[in-house]
């Protein structure tokens, strides 16, 4: 029956008469699921105007917050035989406390007295340096003695050259004289000759003055001779000066060629004695690196090396070594689309493997069980994996302490948390698949941000 008429009839029908009406009008259940679906409806849109917090989340590892707390290995520095083990797995050991006793497989290591011998060597090469010194000194004194024999014997050769100039100018002026001579005594000859023929001289004076002429004649040829004699005891001298001056120069320069040989050994010993000092502080610290020692305070965790007897090589792993005191640290990986928004300082919460929570990653107020941090360290290199590394350490100040069970290597789930935002913001945001916090609130506005299309746009 169709209402289309203004004038109503129906409540002058009595419905209860006729089945039909009965069949065609609503139940009461259909009436309470219209009730709830709108109550749901009215819900939902309440609910999509709660706030969320937005977060990023990762899985990571326990770790220590400094690189010296994190478990590490002991090594051997040289090859050798395991003598004689000092602890075993759990143990604690202190700083320098020794863990493995080793001996010596090397042949050039045998000889127990090594580090004496070697001593003896740099005692004896250092004996020869006083004498290469001594040497050296020596040679120097005689080169002053050669200078100071040069000088003296050229003081002599120039006294005698002197003495002998002098002659020279004696002997020149007698060999003058001695041409004089010769040329008076001819001129008397010829004049007594000339007088003789006049018959006014006798024969006898003639040949007196004859006898004058030979005997002028000889000594001018003894006065040259002399003169001759003079000059070349002159160039005797000088060639003996020049000799002389040679001679010691020869041997000045053969002292200080052995001079020089001398120092060149005493340098060869002294590099000697170096590389042999090098050698005995080597031996000396080989003798201490056979006693493998604790570098930290800790506890052995897991011996890599086993048995008595067994070769080692230098660098091998021995003992792992976990430190006793440390602080705990959570290492997590962020992926490239998240890692501009993780900041230092940035809380993190953590689920820890083997402590239960109930977590609501959008309402981080109402999560039970977890553990909160902060940010300390951001690798700002991609880590092999393809994402960035974070350091997230406890928050000792406003978030409850981390569990004393807890030991490095252990899993743990983080969630860093980023802005506030409402719900339905959050799901256009994960369909759209823009990332946590795309659109930053300006400081001092608390309105939600507006939709706005990315920056770079498609032309």
């Amino acid at each position: 029956m169709l209402n289309i008429s203004p004038e109503s009839i129906t409540a002058q029908i009595q419905q209860e008469k006729y089945k039909s009406f009965e069949k065609t009008s609503l139940s009461s259940a259909n009436v309470m699921f219209a009730r709830w679906m709108g109550g749901l409806f009215v819900l939902a849109v309440v609910f999509l105007f709660l706030p969320w917090t937005q977060n990023i989340q990762s899985k990571g590892k326990v770790t220590t917050l400094r690189p010296e707390q994190r478990p590490q290995t002991v090594q051997s520095t040289i090859a050798g035989q395991i003598e004689k083990w000092y602890v075993r797995e759990g143990d604690t050991v202190r700083k320098g406390d020794t863990i493995l006793h080793l001996t010596e497989i090397k042949a050039d290591y045998f000889d127990p007295q090594i580090v004496q011998r070697t001593q003896k060597q740099v005692n004896a090469k250092t004996g020869s340096i006083g004498a290469y010194q001594r040497k050296a000194t020596a040679l120097q004194d005689q080169i002053n003695a050669y200078r100071e024999e040069l000088t003296q014997k050229r003081n002599q050769l120039q006294n005698k050259l002197q003495q002998t100039r002098l002659k020279i100018i004696t002997d020149s002026i007698a060999f003058r004289r001695a041409i004089l001579d010769d040329s008076i005594a001819r001129v008397q000859l010829k004049r007594t000759d000339a007088l003789f023929r006049d018959g006014i001289k006798p024969r006898t004076e003639v040949e007196d003055k004859r006898f004058k002429v030979q005997e002028t004649e000889a000594k001018v040829v003894d006065a040259r001779n002399k003169l001759n004699i003079s000059r070349q005891d002159l160039q005797i001298l000088r060639t003996e000066l020049s000799q002389a001056i040679a001679e010691t120069a020869q041997k000045i320069a053969k002292a200080e060629s052995d001079i020089a040989s001398a120092r060149s050994d005493q340098y060869t010993t002294e590099a000697d004695i170096s590389k042999l000092e090098i050698q005995v502080e080597n031996y000396r610290q080989r003798n201490e690196f056979y006693f493998v020692l604790a570098p930290q305070d800790g506890i052995i965790a897991k011996a890599m090396q086993a048995g008595i007897g067994e070769n080692i090589k230098d660098g091998d792993a021995i003992v792992s070594i976990l430190p006793l005191e440390y602080t705990l640290a959570v290492e997590m990986y962020v992926k490239p689309l998240d890692y501009p928004l993780v900041n230092l300082g940035q809380e993190v919460r953590f689920l820890f493997d083997g402590w239960p929570a109930i977590v609501f990653s959008g309402w981080p107020g109402f999560s039970f069980g977890t553990f909160k941090g902060d940010v300390v360290a951001i690798d700002n290199i991609i880590s092999d994996n393809g994402m960035y590394r974070i350091l997230v350490a406890p928050d000792e100040v406003n978030g409850k302490p981390w569990p004393k069970a807890l030991r490095p290597g252990s899993g743990a789930q983080g969630i860093a948390l980023l802005q506030n935002v409402t719900l339905w913001y959050e799901l256009w945001r994960q369909l759209n698949g823009f990332p946590p916090n795309y659109y930053q609130k300006e400081e001092g506005k608390s309105e939600e941000p507006k939709l706005k299309a990315p920056v770079k746009s498609l032309k």
